[in-house]
């Protein structure tokens, strides 16, 4: 895991550094996939943005569970197979334009994120962090 320019892991940094790379990255790499937002259902939070290829989107709906395709390692990624974190499926939602996903879910598990809180808790939606100004991040 690289280092944060205050010197902490990016996911708990409080130094901007948005990857604005990284759709760029995903074409050039030829990944076939569209953008997921992953809502609960209940309170609408946004958990977080994650990518399904045709395959991650057609195990979603047979599993009724969320499935992504992971673009960093190049493979499916059954949300919460090995944390237990599973998220539930309620709905598939697409955008009008069909280049993107909603899927509303329910959490099975403990949280969301792969990361944990001051606690050692998983966190319960990957936006933790709210920006304070263009540089600099605080914990919600």
């Amino acid at each position: 895991m690289s280092e944060s320019v205050d010197g902490s892991a990016p996911e708990e940094g409080l130094t901007v550094e948005l990857d604005f790379d990284k759709v760029a990255k995903i074409g050039r790499s030829g990944h076939q996939v569209v953008p997921v937002v992953l809502q609960d259902a209940d309170s609408g939070d946004v958990l977080f943005i994650g990518y399904a290829n045709e395959e991650a989107y057609r195990a979603t709906i047979e599993r009724k569970s969320a499935v992504l395709y992971s673009t960093s390692r190049e493979e499916l990624w059954h949300k919460g197979a090995t944390s237990g974190d599973l998220l539930d499926l309620v709905e598939v939602r697409v955008n009008c334009e069909q280049n993107s996903l909603l899927y509303r879910v329910r959490k099975a598990g403990a949280g969301v994120c792969h990361t944990k809180d001051q606690s050692g808790n998983t966190r319960q939606t990957c936006y933790y962090r709210t920006v304070t100004d263009p540089n600099s991040l605080a914990y919600c």
